[in-house]
């Protein structure tokens, strides 16, 4: 398992961008698959983006396509999330979570979250 902390959430205007990054503890971060989340209060926790472990294949909720970008840099143990053309319905607490397959769900370490906040 790998242990996993969320920095670069805030507060933003519409329209604005933010990098959300995710270091990680332990050696096993170049081997397992990267997927951010979100959770707005009355909502389900939603997946948002993927990425494989060697950064070739990514996937992407409906509704960031084309606004938002997930990478990683194994090197330093650490992934990110850049958002750009933030909406108010974006605003929600932000997770990353590993694990060993790339995909929408099955993700078994989970970060404690950065809130991100769009003001209209």
């Amino acid at each position: 398992q790998v242990q996993l902390v969320e920095s670069g959430g805030g507060l933003v205007q519409a329209g604005g961008s933010l990098t959300l990054s995710c270091t990680a503890s332990g050696r096993a971060f170049g081997y397992v698959a990267l997927g951010w989340f979100r959770h707005a209060p009355g909502k389900e926790r939603d997946f948002v983006a993927a990425i494989s472990w060697d950064g070739g294949n990514t996937l992407y909720a409906d509704s960031v396509k084309g606004r938002f970008t997930i990478s990683r840099t194994n090197a330093r143990n650490t992934g990110y999330l850049r958002m750009d053309n933030l909406k108010p319905e974006d605003t929600a607490v932000y997770y990353c979570a590993a694990g060993r397959n790339l995909g929408y769900s099955g993700y078994s370490s989970w970060g404690q979250g950065t809130q991100v906040t769009v003001s209209s």
